[in-house]
């Protein structure tokens, strides 16, 4: 892993890069990084958000695994600390996991919680 900012302790699982590399190549998005944020909202407070992004704001965080950038603004960086973001497929559907040791609580989707 490769940071420009090593406060930030955010992991993403070979799984997670894999996928987000996909979905790069699919939407032909060369050059453009994964941007994490928390968002307010959601049925216990919080929501992740994930979504693609070309531009670097001047308060971002920057972390880099095998190639895929990932940008964390200054707000959303406290409520990520320590968190492992995973991809899992399933017979059921799949999606990204997020486990967040800041969360004193999650809803039932995985993607809505309270820090």
């Amino acid at each position: 892993m490769e940071t420009t900012d090593t406060a930030l302790d955010l992991t993403l699982t070979e799984t997670a890069i894999e996928q987000v590399k996909k979905l790069l190549a699919r939407k032909d998005r060369a050059g453009q990084a994964l941007r994490v944020a928390v968002t307010d909202g959601g049925c216990s407070g919080h929501s992740y958000k994930l979504d693609f992004d070309n531009q670097i704001k001047s308060d971002d965080t920057v972390l880099e695994w095998s190639g895929v950038r990932v940008y964390v603004d200054s707000v959303s960086a406290p409520f990520l600390q320590g968190m492992v973001i995973d991809f899992e497929s399933g017979l059921y559907g799949g999606g990204f996991k997020f486990v967040n040791p800041n969360a004193t609580a999650t809803c039932g989707c995985g993607t809505s919680f309270s820090a």
